[in-house]
């Protein structure tokens, strides 16, 4: 049974893993397009430098296997390549349209990092500033030892480390939410096209793709099949046309997701990071003075 990259590759394209796939892929569909075999384009692929790994067997039959086994990007390219193999379509411009389909998801996700670098910054800067408490205290002289032996101290010191560790798994809960989800947008449609374009039916298409190892294709797809069949429009454009739509899409609410994070990393800082520095850093303080005057809790 094949593997399901809809649970594979959703952790598949890693930060610049997706963009050295692509071009590798990118290279190899041109070297396809001259004329060269499978094996004999891999071998001049990888002594070129851009595939870090031993070329594949000379089988072609094996590649798909081999890229498989390969992990990340490459499940992707090896489900596209079963495909192609098996209807019959032109390899090298499958190729590019796998590589073209992996470097926008990553460029989509690059824009994210982008995005998130300042408030996920800003962010780290701010769980610290309870820390910067604790180091006013004893930069000041103020004594500390109420805070380790009176109710009242202890009581702060527990809740502003808590509220510490609150804001820290917070913060990271809402940087982790606002990341891109893994994986390509519209995958499922670039496979239905490349299965068409080897002249094969919509029902044989989708059955192939089934069967290669993307078994969310039909449902994915259904929509954009429905409007081919009920219009007569060419199921491979609207596939084409759908699969750039949704990169567009994801794209676009990538960077929505990184301007919202800013706004929602205050959330930790009033409920948790300004609490604990007043328990850390303004409670030792009134502590020691109202110890050095005597008075009595």
């Amino acid at each position: 049974m094949r593997r399901d990259p809809t649970s594979t590759r959703r952790g598949a394209t890693d930060a610049g893993d997706a963009m050295d796939v692509a071009v590798s892929v990118h290279r190899l569909a041109v070297l396809l397009q001259a004329g060269l075999a499978p094996a004999r384009a891999w071998h001049h692929v990888a002594a070129a430098g851009a595939e870090p790994s031993s070329p594949v067997a000379p089988d072609p039959g094996a590649i798909p296997d081999e890229l498989d086994s390969r992990g990340g990007a490459w499940r992707e390219v090896a489900v596209a390549w079963r495909v192609a193999t098996t209807v019959g379509a032109p390899l090298a411009p499958s190729l590019r349209a796998i590589a073209d389909a992996l470097r926008g998801a990553e460029q989509a996700r690059a824009d994210v990092v982008v995005a998130l670098a300042e408030p996920t910054t800003t962010a780290r800067l701010i769980a610290w500033l309870p820390l910067l408490g604790v180091v006013l205290v004893f930069a000041f002289g103020f004594d500390v030892s109420t805070m380790l032996v009176h109710p009242v101290g202890l009581a702060c010191t527990t809740g502003g480390v808590g509220l510490m560790v609150a804001a820290r798994r917070w913060t990271a809960a809402l940087v982790r939410r606002a990341q891109p989800p893994p994986g390509v947008a519209g995958w499922e449609h670039d496979l239905v096209s490349i299965a068409l374009t080897g002249g094969v039916s919509i029902d044989r298409a989708l059955e192939v793709v089934t069967a290669a190892g993307c078994p969310s294709a039909p449902a994915a797809t259904a929509a954009t099949i429905a409007l081919s069949r009920s219009s007569g429009a060419p199921a491979v454009e609207l596939l084409r046309a759908e699969a750039e739509d949704r990169r567009l899409a994801a794209r676009t609410e990538g960077r929505l997701r990184a301007a919202r994070l800013g706004g929602r990393l205050l959330l930790p800082l009033g409920a948790c990071n300004l609490p604990a520095f007043l328990l850390l850093g303004v409670a030792p303080m009134l502590l020691s003075v109202l110890a050095s005057s005597s008075v009595v809790f």
